[in-house]
């Protein structure tokens, strides 16, 4: 680990101070640490990275989660602003922090705002952008300070709640110095002429959860944004796994950094980097079929009783059909029942932020049944134990999952269920990653063929009340056998393995969906399920009329010819006839969707990206003369000098 340096000889300014007062939970994350710097108590991770960066270096943070990684880039940042000499200009950035999700970089925003707060001169500006925004805050009152006193004003940018006009627009208002937010609307931002970060007065830019970020999916925006900012600047990265990120350091800009792993001991004594002590992580090796009810027993046997709860599953189609059917086959603990909250990547912003909000402010025993967008990086308090239902795609994703639990010292429980057989390797190959698991054995869960049958016959009971159930139960379950396809380690994950009667039971289906996967699977597609598919309805009126609709124009329609004899010209055609009227209807609606796009999109523009799109599109008409002259007369070859 990394030795801490001395800090700047420059007395702390009143933030620092103010940790002294800080409340109990948040002063929790500070574990001894140098007077110099105005804390009392630091965490590990927090007292090696914090010198370093305020002595200018570059850091490579890996610590295991609940360690205090997002006070360990806070805090500099916070001193490095308030040590200037004077306010940065109108528009122009001191720091930017960039988190792979909204959920992340608004959970960040919210520590910030919380640090600040003992700050008057920041509080005193959070202040007055609240009053702005029309929220409703406790007033305190704050001393009356130098306008040229330096402060930390600053601005989350996620999308889904503004647009990036209204981004834009309280960008241009208020001038924040610190920008906290995900890859694609930082970059929308900073492609803004308005928006300035040059080397004069930017200082730093901190990549949290840096593997992710580092990945493809992130990779692009990435580059683009780094080509907007200065290349003399502090930069950190801050995960933990960075380790496997390594190889990729090099393009983000590091110069020379130096390389933080906090370590800490496992229960058996062990020196372990990646998982903190007080966190037990158990697989269970389980048919598909006994998984729920495992997963049942396991809430009512563990004591106490679950604060909070996170079930991952693999897709987000998988979380809208079991958030249906979950609840029915959920235990009863001191007469009450666990209160469920879905949340994936596809639910709208606001929906996302209400749940999660619902589920980080419950009272009452709760669950989060959710996909890998929860993974990373969140700090939910009171999460007792992670239950992964399906193994993750990534296997780097597997220690975040783990890691909701067991934070800040806090004790912990992760399960993850594998089927027996293949998927039983997994075990020795998180022990090749350093991530070793033991064998479930507290609480003791024993499930048998009955249970299995009891928990199928229930899920069906509650899929049979509404046939759009059903519905998601095959989108579901297909989403489901393409993602277990995709498994990064698909040695261990294979299709071609799976016992589908179960996963069929396993799901409460009432009957296997048509897949590529199943054409030469000659077993019972129908699983045993007696269902009167006619009057099997919808509880929505309107979609069960229409289904009633649909099924009487079958019954009524023409007695289709037999394969052997000719079919009906007249039929044929008309049949072709109504399938194209509707092709041209769809793409008519589809040319005046893109229309009133590109009309929004125009209204968004500054006066320089009009001109240059009115540019691109006379280059591109240009491109298609050309075209044309090019197949009368021969090859094109490019524009004039």
């Amino acid at each position: 680990m990394a030795e801490a340096r001395e800090p700047s000889s420059k007395p702390p300014l009143s933030v620092s101070r103010a940790w002294e007062a800080l409340t109990p939970p948040l002063a929790e994350w500070i574990l001894d640490s140098t007077s110099s710097m105005g804390f009392k108590r630091m965490t590990p991770v927090q007292a090696s990275t914090i010198p370093l960066f305020m002595g200018n270096k570059d850091v490579v943070v890996e610590a295991v989660t609940g360690s205090g990684k997002t006070l360990a880039f806070l805090i500099p940042i916070v001193e490095k602003i308030l040590r200037l000499e004077e306010r940065a200009k109108k528009h122009h950035v001191t720091a930017i922090v960039i988190s792979p999700t909204r959920e992340l970089a608004t959970q960040i925003h919210g520590v910030l705002r919380s640090l600040l707060a003992f700050h008057g001169p920041s509080a005193a500006a959070m202040g007055d952008l609240d009053a702005d925004s029309d929220s409703e805050e406790v007033e305190q009152p704050t001393p009356a300070y130098p306008l040229s006193s330096p402060v930390v004003i600053p601005q989350l940018l996620v999308g889904g709640d503004t647009t990036p006009a209204q981004d834009l627009s309280h960008f241009l208002k208020h001038s924040p110095n610190l920008l906290i937010a995900t890859p694609g609307r930082l970059l929308e931002m900073l492609s803004s002429p308005h928006v300035h970060c040059p080397q004069s007065s930017f200082e730093v830019l901190v990549l949290d959860e840096a593997d992710r970020l580092l990945d493809l999916g992130f990779k692009e925006d990435l580059q683009k944004i780094l080509g907007r900012l200065p290349k003399q600047r502090r930069t950190g990265l801050f995960s933990a796994s960075v380790s496997e990120a390594v190889d990729q350091i090099v393009r983000v800009g590091l110069r020379n950094p130096v390389k933080i792993q906090v370590k800490v001991k496992g229960a058996n004594g062990e020196v372990d980097r990646r998982t903190p002590s007080s966190l037990q992580m158990s697989y269970l090796v389980t048919p598909s079929s006994h998984k729920l009810p495992a997963l049942s027993k396991i809430l009512s046997s563990l004591e106490p009783i679950p604060t909070k709860t996170i079930v991952y599953l693999s897709t987000c189609a998988a979380v809208d059909y079991f958030q249906h059917v979950l609840p029915s086959i959920l235990p009863t603990r001191d007469v009450q029942t666990f209160a469920l909250v879905p949340l994936h990547g596809k639910h709208p912003p606001k929906v996302r932020q209400k749940n999660f909000n619902l589920f980080s402010n419950a009272s009452i025993p709760s669950i989060l049944l959710t996909t890998d967008v929860a993974a990373r990086g969140l700090d939910i308090p009171q999460v007792d134990l992670v239950l992964q239902i399906d193994p993750p795609s990534d296997p780097k994703v597997f220690l975040h999952r783990c890691g909701r639990a067991g934070r800040a010292g806090r004790r912990g429980v992760s399960v993850i269920f594998l089927q027996p057989g293949r998927e039983e390797d997994y075990i020795p190959f998180l022990d090749v990653r350093k991530t070793p698991i033991t064998s479930l054995t507290a609480p003791k869960v024993e499930v048998t063929e009955e249970n299995a049958r009891v928990a199928t016959r229930a899920i069906r009971q509650a899929v049979l009340a509404d046939r759009a159930y059903h519905d998601k139960a095959q989108r579901a379950f297909v989403s489901w056998v393409q993602a277990y396809s995709k498994h990064q380690a698909s040695s261990i994950f294979r299709v071609g393995d799976l016992d589908w009667q179960d996963l069929g039971r396993a799901w409460g289906l009432l009957k296997l969906p048509k897949m590529p996967e199943l054409k030469r699977w000659e077993g019972d597609k129908s699983l045993g399920a007696d269902v009167d598919w006619k009057a099997y309805a919808y509880k929505d009126k309107k979609r069960e009329e229409s289904r009633q609709q649909a099924m009487m124009s079958r019954d009524d329609g023409p007695t289709l010819p037999d394969t052997k004899s000719r079919p009906d010209k007249k039929q044929v055609k008309r049949a072709w006839s109504d399938k194209h009227d509707q092709q041209e209807e769809r793409e008519e609606r589809r040319n005046k969707r893109h229309k009133r796009r590109d009309r929004e999109k125009w209204e968004h523009m500054t006066p320089g990206e009009r001109e240059k799109q009115r540019e691109l599109e006379r280059m591109i008409e240009e491109v298609k003369a050309r075209k044309v002259e090019e197949d009368r007369y021969g090859e094109f070859e490019g524009f004039d000098d």
